[in-house]
C-alpha cells in the first residue's frame, strides 16, 4: 500500500502561504489546484526519480505557480515550507482505525513515494497508533512509483522478508496511476480505495471505465468491515 495519507488535502493546505501571497486563495478551485500540481509532480519525479520526495516538493512548487499564471514565485523559504509539509500530511477518519484492524491478520507493506525522513515524521505524527511490518519509500528504491522497480522491490520483501509469495500480496491503493495499473502490469492483485471525490491519480471518482481492480472500497474502513464480515461468516460456518 502507499502511504495511507490524505495527499490531496495536505497538497491543498501546503499550498495556501503561495495563494495568500498573490491574493489568489479563492482564484482556483480544489480540482484546478491539485491537476496543476499533479502535472508538475509528474514532470519532475520523471526528470529526477532519485530525488527524494520532500526536496522534489520544494523544486515543483515554483513551476506550480507559473503554471497558475501567479504574479509572485515562492520564496525559498515557502519551498522549503512545502517540502517539509508531507511529513504531517493527514490521515483519513478511517485509516489508523482500519490499519489496525488489518494489521492483526495482515502484514502491513508501506510502499510510498515519499522519502525516509518524511516518512518518519509521518509515523511520529497522523499514524503515530499504527504498526507497519515494513516500509518502503521511493528513496530506497531510487524510483518513483508507477515505475515497475518500486513493485518489484517490494515483491522481494515479502518473499525474503516475510515468506508471502506474489499470489498472497494485495496492492491495497488510491492512485490508478501509481498503484493500480503498474500493478496489474506487475501481475499484483490489488484493491482500490476509492476516495470519492479524489482527483490525483485518475481516480474520476469511482466512475473511470478503464479502471482496473479485484476488489473496490470507498474507504480503506469499507475494506476492513468487508474483510471482518467474510472472516465471521467463515467461522459460522465452518
Amino acid at each position: 500500500m502507499p502511504a495511507p495519507q490524505n495527499w490531496e488535502s495536505g497538497i491543498v493546505a501546503g499550498l495556501q502561504p503561495l495563494l495568500r501571497s498573490n491574493n489568489a486563495e479563492t482564484s482556483f478551485s480544489r480540482e484546478q489546484l491539485l491537476r496543476t500540481y499533479a502535472e508538475c509532480e509528474k514532470a519532475q519525479q520523471t526528470a529526477t526519480p532519485d530525488m527524494p520526495y520532500s526536496q522534489l516538493l520544494a523544486t515543483v512548487l515554483p513551476h506550480v505557480a507559473s503554471r497558475l499564471g501567479l504574479s509572485t514565485a515562492p520564496t525559498a523559504e515557502q519551498c522549503a515550507a512545502f517540502g517539509a509539509s508531507v511529513g504531517s500530511w493527514p490521515a483519513f477518519p478511517d485509516t489508523v482505525d482500519a490499519l489496525q484492524r488489518l494489521g492483526r491478520r495482515y502484514k502491513l507493506v508501506v510502499l510510498s513515494n515519499v522519502d525516509r525522513s518524511s516518512f518518519e515524521r509521518t509515523l511520529a505524527g497522523p499514524l503515530r497508533d499504527v504498526r507497519f511490518d515494513a516500509v518502503i519509500t521511493a528513496q530506497d528504491v531510487g524510483s518513483y512509483k508507477p515505475d515497475p522497480r518500486n513493485f518489484a522491490y517490494m515483491l522481494r520483501e515479502a518473499r525474503d522478508r516475510f515468506g508471502v509469495p506474489q499470489a498472497r500480496v494485495l496492492q491495497t491503493a488510491q492512485s490508478q496511476f501509481h498503484d493500480h495499473r503498474p500493478a496489474r502490469r506487475a501481475g499484483i492483485k490489488s484493491c482500490w480505495i476509492v476516495r470519492p471525490g479524489a482527483v490525483i491519480g485518475d481516480a474520476k471518482g469511482g466512475d473511470d471505465a478503464d479502471a482496473v481492480y479485484d476488489w473496490k472500497f470507498n474507504t480503506l474502513g469499507d475494506m476492513a468491515d468487508a474483510l471482518e464480515a467474510e472472516l465471521a461468516e467463515g467461522a459460522k460456518s465452518a
